[in-house]
């Protein structure tokens, strides 16, 4: 019978029944770790540095790094490094731990292992040499804390434990422990538990505020993102910083320990069989099975109840368990029933904050075990992995994709600074070309060759899957970039695509440049809403105290660099209306072509020689935006962060979150528009209902999303009808059938085509009349009966990837995805769909801004 750390531990542990809460006086760090080896004296425990024992209280994010820390000035086996910080500037850390022997030469390790992907070298790598690399990484969720308090237990033993067991697992592996993948979210969490804790009694009732957090809760980050859904979109900085990391080691093995739901047991993957991603080749999963035996056996000897092949699925490639999957990488999700505080009782009895801990150190050792013993099976499935994506890519037909907007360079240019931190080869297009009537020009799109070392995961990324085997995900169902960005693209056959196309490659993405045409102005400035970043432009010019208007129609100006034509929503200043000097407003507009990447046009006449004059009524004066948005109990924190994140980190921008519970003493005058997302609003009294309304008819804009449309609906604020479900035809199903019936219907994540009214406030800055918009909801909107209402609907047979099922699919044909409403004075502004969409949805969330900046200028007789 094979010695491991797993079955060792199973020797020094007695059952723990669930009924008896363990007395924090009773915890010691014998609980979690073997006792029968010794430990180096000279490296601190937890309790030593942190001042309690691990489970006694939970540990804040500043204990956390103090004490890792101190385990790598103890220990010759553990180096420490900061890799990023987050939005509130907490350090994300990594320890790798190894021997001595490995640290010495460490970068001929990295050296060797980064050649198992490339297939002209890997095969004369000798694997039965080579260390396998295992990333550990806990609690990407903050409140799901029991990871990150076993994080420092498991580098304890590592650093400290002696004897053969240990020295074989250190010279044969490279550990790599993240130990909060979310120091922000984990850290307001750990406030939460800590000061609602109590000290000598246990409040074990569900019920008690110690396990239910007040809105938005600890899981998110600052901006109250799922930081687990960001590791393909890579938007925020620790995601950022991670995927750098990811990248520097490319480890075999990746953990992503989380929590569940205090009534469910443990769970290990591989997950649904039938719902892992097309493009994850079947040893990948056959290795995850293998290692999933070793947890088997852990649980087993402790007596733990788990499962492993329902419930969770490994498809969306943006998940920390799944995006090492399209790298020759298993990644592995732990979800542990979770205390949510110190002891919850549950079906199973009560369950401690101990307990939890030591499921999830158990399954790291478990983990550590499988990978020594498999160590050659996963280096061999990465360089194996790498020489059949370059068969693969050798056989497709499809050679490079070319992708870009000549109208939107900051939207082409964020896709490639995505794309860069995936380590993908692109280049700049060389020469203007059209394929599949999409016109791209020089120097304004990207050429990414299929034929590289990372051909699987820019095949996902491009790919548009609309047949399934399975109808449930847990996630999304489709990610297609360039529909995210809205870009037009093309997939090139080997007839189509030439060394020739391809220019200069792109290795760190610049941020695009514009200029100010024709230097400084004597009379006005004008730009165009293409550019992504023009409402920070605006806001950045309305803050100074400028005076600025939109045009409403098409022109033909003269500027200083000649004749050229302007489209819906060109952005006036002119010079004669402005109380700030011409010099101050010139520095204005180079520094807004400089940060924003606007061009900007400098004009010498108001006279143009077509269309509207620059003194036209056509030119719609503009109100500076103070916009607020309701957050609180009932709305969704996922939207309203997207939103926050949108206004502060993209265009700088303030955005006031008001409490629902205290609309009632808000002051709405303040605000010219009010957003209010996807959510429950029917606790809203009377009286701040009637005092919202109140604030609309007297010229207010109010956006609403999703479920909120139906509030307005309810409280007569907009006039939409909602397309019905036929009535069920079938009277008599299987109750088995039940879930998998009901799932069917839920469209958790998908893209479809949509045709935008070009001439549309809601729609200016766009060119091009498709567009795809992302949708998680199954609320259809009929069109509104003012034919000039809806600036955004589906087309006939809308699906553009992802999936939607036969029902569905028939009640969304040509229904509106946007539409526009009067009351009083004031505009509604419904969407169907989250135009924000974890800060990627690039193509979609300009539409909500220009509902910001331009709402109060759509005709009353143009809404429904």
């Amino acid at each position: 019978m094979k010695t491991t750390i797993s079955t060792a531990l199973t020797l020094l542990f007695s059952l723990i029944l669930m009924t008896n809460v363990l007395a924090q006086s009773d915890i010691s760090i014998d609980y979690y770790l073997p006792d029968d080896i010794s430990y180096d004296q000279s490296v601190p425990t937890p309790e030593e540095i942190i001042g309690h024992q691990i489970g006694q209280w939970h540990i804040t994010h500043d204990k956390l790094v103090y004490y890792m820390r101190a385990l790598a000035d103890a220990s010759d086996r553990v180096t420490y490094m900061e890799y990023a910080k987050t939005y509130e500037d907490r350090p994300l850390v990594m320890l790798t731990i190894t021997s001595p022997d490995n640290h010495s030469s460490i970068d001929r390790i990295k050296e060797n292992h980064h050649l198992l992907k490339d297939p002209s070298q890997s095969e004369t790598l000798d694997v039965s040499t080579m260390p396998v690399i295992i990333n550990m990484g806990y609690s990407v969720h903050g409140n799901e804390p029991s990871g990150s308090n076993a994080a420092p237990l498991v580098a304890y033993y590592l650093a400290a434990a002696q004897g053969d067991e240990i020295e074989q697992i250190l010279d044969n592996a490279v550990i790599l422990i993240d130990p909060s993948l979310n120091p922000d979210g984990l850290q307001r969490f750990s406030t939460w538990a800590n000061m609602h804790k109590s000290i000598k009694a246990s409040v074990t009732d569900p019920e008690d505020r110690e396990h239910n957090e007040a809105w938005p809760g600890g899981r998110t980050n600052h901006y109250w993102f799922d930081l687990n859904r960001d590791w393909m979109p890579v938007q925020h900085p620790s995601s950022r910083g991670r995927i750098s990391m990811f990248r520097e080691w490319h480890p075999n093995v990746l953990t992503d320990h989380h929590e569940m739901g205090t009534n469910s047991t443990y769970f290990f993957q591989p997950g649904v069989p039938e719902r892992t991603n097309p493009n994850t080749p079947q040893r990948n999963q056959d290795l995850t099975m293998a290692i999933a035996e070793y947890h088997a056996d852990a649980l087993d000897d402790r007596q733990e109840l788990y499962y492993s092949r329902e419930g969770f699925d490994d498809y969306y490639y943006g998940k920390g368990s799944t995006y090492p999957d399209v790298f020759g990488t298993i990644g592995i999700l732990f979800e542990q029933a979770s205390s949510r505080g110190h002891a919850q009782e549950s079906v199973h009895g009560v369950l401690t904050f101990p307990e939890t801990i030591l499921n999830q150190v158990t399954t790291s050792f478990s983990t550590l075990d499988a990978s020594i013993a498999l160590r050659e099976d996963l280096l061999d499935h990465m360089r194996t992995f790498y020489r059949e994506a370059q068969d693969e890519a050798a056989n497709s037909s499809i050679k490079a994709y070319i992708v870009g907007d000549s109208h939107d360079n900051a939207r082409t240019w964020h896709l490639a600074d995505l794309f860069s931190f995936h380590d993908i080869d692109m280049y700049t297009l060389a020469e203007d070309a059209e394929f599949n009537g999409q016109g791209f020009k020089r120097g304004e799109a990207l050429v990414i060759p299929a034929e590289q070392t990372q051909h699987k995961f820019i095949k996902a990324m491009f790919e548009r899957r609309t047949e399934f085997t399975d109808s449930l995900f847990y996630d999304v169902s489709t990610w297609t970039l360039p529909y995210a960005f809205n870009l037009p693209f093309a997939e090139l056959s080997q007839r189509e695509f030439s060394s020739s196309l391809r220019g200069d490659q792109i290795e760190d993405p610049q941020f695009p440049q514009g200029q100010v045409i024709g230097g400084r102005s004597q009379y006005a400035y004008l730009f165009e809403w293409d550019e992504y970043y023009t409402p920070r432009t605006l806001y950045r010019l309305q803050e100074a105290g400028l005076r600025t208007k939109v045009a409403t129609k098409p022109f033909r100006a003269v500027t200083t660099g000649g004749v050229r034509d302007f489209d819906y929503g060109t952005i006036l200043v002119s010079l004669g209306i402005q109380d700030m000097n011409e010099l101050d407003i010139y520095r204005l507009m180079q520094q807004a072509a400089t940060e924003d990447g606007v061009t900007v046009y400098s004009v010498s006449s108001g006279l143009n020689p077509s269309g509207i004059d620059l003194g036209s009524r056509s030119f719609e004066d503009l109100d500076m935006p103070s916009t607020a948005i309701i957050g609180g109990e009932g709305a969704s924190s996922y939207d309203v962060g997207e939103i926050r994140h949108l206004f502060d980190q993209r265009f700088h921008m303030p955005i006031t979150i008001l409490e629902k519970d205290e609309l009632g003493g808000a002051d709405l005058s303040r605000y010219n528009t009010l957003i209010m997302v996807d959510g429950y609003y029917s606790d809203l009294s009377s009286g701040v209902t009637d005092e919202l309304k109140r604030w609309v008819r007297n010229g207010g804009t109010l956006i609403l999303n999703q479920n909120a449309i139906s509030w307005g609906k309810g409280e007569g604020l907009v006039d939409i009808n909602f397309v019905e479900s036929p009535e069920d035809s079938v009277k008599q199903r299987r109750y088995a059938d039940l879930s998998n019936t009901r799932g069917a219907q839920y469209i958790g994540g998908s893209i479809f085509h949509a045709t935008l009214d070009l001439t549309h406030p809601i729609a200016y800055g766009y060119n091009r009349e498709e567009i795809t918009v992302f949708r998680n909801s199954t609320d259809f909107m009929e069109l509104a009966d003012n034919p000039y209402a809806t600036p955004l609907r589906y087309t006939n047979d809308p699906l553009a990837s992802g999936y939607i099922s036969e029902e569905n699919a028939e009640l969304i044909d040509g229904t509106a995805s946007i539409i526009v409403g009067s009351y009083g004075g004031g505009r509604v502004i419904s969407f169907a769909d989250n135009p924000a969409f974890r800060a990627f949805w690039f193509g979609t969330n300009k539409l909500l801004m220009n509902g910001v900046f331009f709402g109060n200028t759509i005709s009353g007789a143009a809404s429904n």
